[in-house]
């Protein structure tokens, strides 16, 4: 008879996990289930968008003045739901909302954390079938008494309690760390259950996978591309030519070079000096993650989780991989300046 393997849930294994924290009393448990709920929800309805009216758009720009899909409205309301209806945040700093959503019940003010969340990134890929994902900071609440305000949200990374994204595709996928590695788990559709599948995630020792939107390689610093040409040469000890890998959506991009080995870009151009990813919802988390994971992220000249942010929705170039990849990028950028 052949025996089973044990199967860890992601309740069992966040109880586990609780131990090694000895002031810890539960309440990152609770919040990190309530994420994994919403997640659930979120994934019932994206794989049932093409049967029923939910793809498509509103009709309305959030605030970085981006059409809104119909279910970027959803995802963004199941996962607020879910945060305030479990008692463990206090507030929330959301892609889709432009200020700070402050719980300010008796029962919401009594949570020590707050998020920082991108709802459904990717979500211009929605109608093309491709992965989407959601990706979350979770910190500790700066102040002591109401609702959570502006300012327990503008924390620099190095604050992180806790982080993660969940991805959409063949699977579905919760990815997270607290600061003690990282590990995945797999969305058991017939039960409705997230069960460690991926643990002690680390990226792999070789990696040859370069992933960036070549479309604005005419627009890149110039250091981005010496080193997209580095990549592009031959040379057999560095496993050279790498492998142009790209699909437009964060989550999708990171997690597959996170499983496979590779490097993510997304550069500032002289359009956008700061790129496009936003800082707090994520670079700060796929940071954190892939720093767990033995890797580096950075924004070319300094560690992303150190960079303070100012703004809710503030931007940042953004490179995450390897250490040696990115490494190399950063060298690139140092050795070939832009002129001004």
């Amino acid at each position: 008879m052949v025996q089973r393997k044990k199967i860890t849930t992601l309740t069992e294994f966040i109880i586990k996990r609780q131990s090694e924290y000895p002031h810890a009393k539960g309440a990152m448990t609770r919040l990190l289930n309530d994420i994994a709920t919403a997640a659930k929800i979120v994934n019932r309805e994206i794989n049932a968008a093409g049967l029923v009216d939910i793809l498509g758009t509103v009709g309305k720009e959030n605030v970085q003045g981006e059409t809104q899909k119909k279910l970027d409205v959803f995802a963004n309301e199941m996962f607020i739901g879910a945060l305030k209806g479990g008692g463990e945040c206090c507030a929330i700093a959301s892609e889709e909302n432009e200020k700070v959503i402050s719980f300010s019940s008796d029962f919401a003010e009594l949570g020590k954390y707050v998020v920082a969340i991108d709802p459904l990134d990717g979500s211009s890929n929605i109608e093309a079938n491709v992965s989407i994902g959601t990706i979350f900071s979770i910190y500790r609440r700066l102040s002591e008494t109401g609702g959570g305000t502006q300012e327990d949200l503008l924390q620099p990374g190095i604050h992180l309690a806790a982080a993660g994204y969940v991805i959409y595709g063949s699977s579905t996928m919760l990815v997270y760390t607290t600061g003690k590695g990282v590990n995945g788990f797999t969305l058991d559709p017939s039960v409705g259950i997230f069960c460690l599948s991926h643990p002690d995630m680390m990226f792999p020792e070789t990696a040859n996978i370069y992933s960036v939107n070549e479309g604005n390689y005419i627009h890149f610093p110039q250091g981005v591309k010496k080193y997209i040409k580095f990549c592009q040469e031959h040379d057999r000890e560095t496993l050279r030519p790498y492998t142009s890998r790209y699909i437009g959506s964060l989550v999708a991009d990171f997690h597959r070079n996170l499983i496979k080995g590779g490097i993510f870009l997304y550069p500032g151009t002289t359009k956008n000096p700061n790129g496009k990813l936003r800082l707090l919802y994520e670079c700060n988390p796929i940071a954190y993650i892939a720093e767990q994971a033995g890797g580096k992220a950075t924004n070319g000249e300094q560690r992303i989780l150190e960079v303070l942010p100012r703004t809710l929705h503030q931007r940042a170039p953004f490179y995450a991989g390897p250490r040696w990849m990115v490494d190399k990028v950063e060298w690139y950028l140092r050795e070939f300046p832009d002129k001004t």
